[in-house]
């Protein structure tokens, strides 16, 4: 529903999984506010100023501060377990790669690293800035790191951002579920050229992907 509001286009499989936590999440504060705002309205009309009315102090209610706090302690601790499963599903496990690369970043750009003809990083590699090609319905492997300072690896159509950080290897996962053209900025202030440091991922059919990185290999021979 919030997609066809504001969200972009999701094409990532673990897509749906981040929007219904970020659904749930924006409904609940939604409900929460429009609640605290009708109090605080009846509050305003109900204890305002009046002729002839006096002061009178309020004692505070222990029973509704009780069940105010156990109900958020529950829903807070509800987010935190469910979001714990999602992440370390995107994060820390992951299925198999099926494709692999390395991406650099650097101020501004980034270094994108394709494995040789046979697969394998080392011998017969191909670099291009900021070009990122990838089969749809494949398993896409990325290391990630950084030359200089931090950047941050966003895709928001994949609903993948992931910082890059200097000295450090990120291992970074999706699968594309639609072929298409789109943004990888940088979402991390990295410097004065930071706001035009923007790659291009391409979603291709595997036929057209091979066809490419094949093209690719023999004008870089």
């Amino acid at each position: 529903m919030l997609e066809h509001l504001y969200f972009p286009h999701d094409i990532s499989t673990f897509g749906p999984r981040i929007d219904f936590l970020f659904e749930l999440i924006f409904w609940i504060v939604l409900v929460v506010w429009i609640a605290v705002m009708i109090a605080m309205v009846v509050f305003m009309v109900r204890y305002r100023t009046r002729p002839g009315r006096k002061a009178e102090y309020i004692e505070g209610n222990s029973r509704l501060e009780i069940i105010w706090t156990t109900a958020t302690t529950v829903i807070l601790i509800t987010l935190a377990i469910m979001s714990r499963s999602t992440w370390a599903d995107i994060k820390e496990h992951g299925p198999p790669g099926d494709v692999f690369y390395k991406v650099n970043a650097k101020q501004f750009n980034w270094e994108i690293t394709y494995p040789g003809p046979d697969g394998k990083f080392g011998k017969g590699e191909l670099e291009m800035d900021n070009e990122l090609h990838v089969p749809v319905n494949k398993v896409v492997r990325i290391d990630l790191t950084s030359k200089d300072v931090i950047h941050s690896f966003f895709v928001p159509n994949m609903r993948l951002k992931q910082d890059a950080v200097p000295g450090r290897l990120i291992h970074v996962w999706f699968e594309a579920t639609e072929v298409g053209q789109y943004e990888i900025p940088c979402a991390e202030l990295c410097g004065f050229g930071h706001s035009g440091m923007k790659g291009n991922l391409t979603v291709q059919s595997e036929e057209d992907y091979e066809k490419w990185l094949k093209d690719e290999y023999q004008q870089n021979k």
